[in-house]
């Protein structure tokens, strides 16, 4: 599951996303207060963060697993500021991804994600990251 993950990510065919998230999949993003509950809104977050971290050198360092999750270290340079970050996520036992937690640092990286995140997401038709 999360090898299909990976390769949705690193080929930007976040439309296969769909296919990957449980009905009920839960988004923590870092610059939100309460977490995007459901398919539509989790791949809607999901699709706007691989747009936005599209040509920035994003890939994933280092790779964490258990019996139904994985934390995936990431590195990105946007504009000129190192991001670096995780993806906590956990999958069901048909393998499909129940949850998705990101966090990122330093300070300076989450202050450039977050009005870039906040206007993809309205271009988009979801609500901002306010």
């Amino acid at each position: 599951m999360i090898q299909r993950w990976i390769e949705i990510i690193d080929t930007g065919h976040t439309d296969e996303l769909h296919g990957l998230l449980a009905e009920d999949a839960v988004f923590y993003s870092p610059a939100v207060l309460t977490p995007q509950e459901g398919r539509a809104k989790t791949a809607a977050y999901l699709a706007a963060a691989a747009k936005l971290f599209a040509d920035t050198g994003f890939h994933y360092v280092e790779k964490w697993y258990a019996d139904h999750s994985a934390v995936l270290e990431f590195a990105a340079d946007i504009g000129g500021i190192q991001v670096n970050g995780i993806d906590m996520i956990h999958w069901n036992d048909d393998g499909r991804i129940t949850s998705v937690k990101v966090m990122l640092r330093p300070l300076k990286a989450l202050q450039t994600v977050v009005p870039e995140m906040g206007k993809l997401l309205q271009q988009g038709g979801t609500a901002s990251t306010g």
